[in-house]
């Protein structure tokens, strides 16, 4: 397939996208196993990065397809507005990260496309019922994460009673598969993002006559985000691994397994979650199981601020953007 420049040039930005979504959320899935020392940093990492790039093949489309066909009716989507979208979750993300604070890609991505579309074409293009799905499983995910962490930690704590200490040696040694499922529910939810957009965008200029992700492009957006992963996002890794409250090896297993369960289960119906903010609720539900006072709750509340503010400050600049865009051409 001979693209010109400007496909180039979109699948490009995308690509960068979809690098700092691993580069920032490999923080959400390594940081627990680095906390809790079951896994040094550098292969938590490569072994995070390796089950990205193979998620994708292994689960399907299912949120690419969501996030390139049902948020915005399809006549609305130009190649000013994928770009004005793009632009607008990478800037976010480069902000949220300066500072440290784990915020949603996905978030990002969302309200990006909601302020370029609706700047250009009005909200009547914005579609409902699918903006509804994708509200839902990013707003109710962290929640679920919350309480599920809580319920598992409460049930590990009850069946290790009068444990020796031991059984830390298990906790530590299960974090590598718990690690593993996590960074493979990921890399299914978190690339699909990528490949629709890029998708999208195949379809807008003519390449492709429907949305149907090809092969090619989800080997790009696999593993794009598999080396942001591999360089792993360290400021945010100190945030989720040590800010909350000290975690031991048995908080890591518990916070794994709900995140994972969550990510994967909302990647299998299409619904776009944030990691980061699933992971951060499942830390949060999992300390507070053994004590509410360890958690440091002034660190969930930035977390919490940033994710309220994530889509509305994205669309915004979207939105920023395509008004630019206008005034200068």
């Amino acid at each position: 397939m001979n693209l010109p420049i400007i496909a180039i040039a979109i699948i490009g930005v995308a690509l960068f996208f979809d690098f700092m979504n691993g580069f920032n959320d490999s923080s959400s899935i390594v940081a627990t196993m680095i906390s809790s020392r079951a896994m040094s940093a550098r292969r938590a990492l490569v072994m995070s990065a390796v089950a990205h790039f193979c998620a994708p093949f292994l689960f399907g489309v299912a949120v690419a397809t969501t996030i390139g066909h049902d948020i915005v009716d399809p006549g609305s989507i130009t190649i000013g507005v994928i770009f004005a979208a793009l632009l607008a979750a990478i800037v976010w993300d480069l902000i949220t990260w300066a500072f440290g604070i784990p915020s949603s890609s996905s978030h990002a991505l969302v309200g990006g496309l909601i302020g370029a579309v609706s700047v250009n074409f009005g909200f009547a293009m914005i579609q409902m019922r699918g903006l509804l799905k994708v509200i839902m499983a990013l707003f109710i995910s962290p929640i679920l994460g919350l309480v599920a962490g809580y319920l598992l930690m409460r049930l590990v704590l009850f069946l290790a009673r009068g444990a020796s200490p031991r059984i830390n040696w298990f906790f530590k040694r299960a974090q590598i598969l718990t690690s593993l499922a996590l960074a493979l529910s990921h890399g299914t939810n978190d690339a699909q993002k990528t490949m629709g957009i890029v998708t999208m965008s195949l379809v807008t200029l003519g390449y492709l006559s429907e949305f149907n992700v090809p092969w090619w492009v989800i080997t790009l957006s696999a593993g794009a985000m598999s080396l942001g992963t591999a360089l792993g996002g360290w400021r945010i890794i100190r945030t989720l691994g040590a800010k909350f409250y000290k975690i031991r090896p048995v908080h890591g297993f518990a916070a794994q397994v709900t995140s994972a369960c969550v990510i994967l289960g909302a990647a299998l119906l299409g619904g776009p979650v944030s990691t980061t903010h699933v992971v951060s609720s499942a830390i949060l539900g999992v300390g507070s199981a053994q004590r509410v006072s360890r958690v440091r709750w002034n660190v969930a509340g930035n977390i919490a601020v940033a994710w309220l503010l994530t889509i509305p400050a994205s669309g915004l600049l979207s939105a920023l953007f395509c008004l630019l865009a206008r005034y200068l051409v």
